[in-house]
């Protein structure tokens, strides 16, 4: 009968307290999580220009980081922060509009459930449809970025991501206990990850966005800036995407007797808008890498719920580590198949 060795004792005793630490530092920092993503994802983009800067150019390193925190501020933060806080603004707004959009569906579904003598949908549908939107919009719109406690932490990180970024780098490959070809594949993923995501998702809601206010302006749209924001949010939510949008302004334009309106704002839609998104996308898929639709979907539908706007982007990240995970542990601790077969 084999004993376990005191080494492996020990080790088991060090995992144990390890997990139980980081358990509880997980639950009281739990709050902090999405100021750490940020602050890992701007390191991502921001690093190869911190490196040029420090290397190339032989700039100080608080000089470098101040100012690619800055430039990171105004040219991404600042305007995402600008487009939530008009959403956040107009949140009276779109709940109205939201009872109006299910009221114009109504009619326009009950006029032809009269003509046919059909139920297409029923009134206790229209009723949860209306009290899902009244609920989810406020929370989506719960933006975690719009907190100036979150954005003053993650930058807070971000500063000595950015002057300690190549130890931290290292000490990734040291103490990660993997192969080495796995830390490389673990580090290689994530950062495609991160460009594929917090690159990719936005500029393709933020081109459809700029599609659909095209579309909205020409037709004569009422309050065009915020179906547009409407537009680039509904653009991240994978399946429907942008019909959101503009499929309830076609209806809208019917309800109201315009139906030349609503005909070529469907169409303008269908043809324009969502083509935008596929031709986009696939020329995203060849130069960053595009996550698989369905990662997309359960990421939206977990990073919602767990941090609110922002989740649309990080929840696709995690569950693309976790499968990435999943694959370095199969690569990690496989067993030659040769052995199964021929057991000795």
């Amino acid at each position: 009968m084999s004993s376990i060795s005191n080494n492996a004792i020990r080790q088991i005793l060090l995992l144990a307290i390890i997990l139980l630490l980081g358990t509880v530092l997980f639950f009281q920092l739990e709050s902090f999580i999405p100021a750490l993503l940020g602050s890992y994802t701007m390191f991502v983009l921001l690093k190869k220009w911190m490196y040029i800067l420090t290397g190339k150019y032989k700039w100080k390193k608080t000089w470098a980081a101040a100012l690619l925190m800055l430039l990171s501020f105004i040219i991404i933060l600042l305007p995402v922060a600008l487009l939530i806080n008009m959403m956040s603004s107009k949140v009276n707004f779109a709940l109205q509009h939201t009872s109006t959009v299910f009221n114009a569906i109504e009619q326009f579904i009950h006029k032809y459930e009269v003509q046919y003598n059909i139920e297409i949908i029923s009134q206790k549908n229209i009723d949860q449809l209306t009290n899902w939107g009244t609920a989810t919009l406020p929370h989506i719109l719960g933006a975690t970025f719009n907190s100036i406690t979150t954005i003053a932490i993650m930058y807070f990180i971000l500063y000595f991501m950015l002057i300690e970024g190549r130890k931290m780098e290292a000490s990734f490959h040291e103490w990660i206990p993997l192969k080495d070809e796995n830390v490389l594949l673990l580090r290689r993923e994530t950062n495609s990850l991160v460009y594929s995501n917090a690159i990719g998702i936005p500029l393709i809601a933020l081109l459809q966005g700029v599609i659909g206010l095209i579309g909205y302006l020409i037709l004569g749209v009422k309050e065009p800036l915020f179906w547009f924001v409407v537009t680039c949010i509904a653009s991240m939510i994978p399946v429907v995407g942008a019909t959101l949008a503009y499929v309830p302004v076609g209806i809208l334009f019917f309800a109201n007797g315009m139906n030349i309106k609503g005909i070529i704002m469907l169409a303008y839609g269908f043809g324009v808008v969502s083509t935008v998104d596929s031709i986009f996308r696939f020329w995203l898929q060849k130069r960053i890498g595009d996550v698989h639709p369905l990662i997309t979907a359960f990421g939206v539908i977990v990073g919602i719920n767990m941090f609110g706007f922002i989740g649309l982007i990080f929840g696709p990240i995690l569950i693309s580590l976790f499968i990435l995970l999943i694959r370095i542990y199969a690569n990690e601790f496989s067993v030659n198949k040769n052995k199964i077969n021929n057991p000795e």
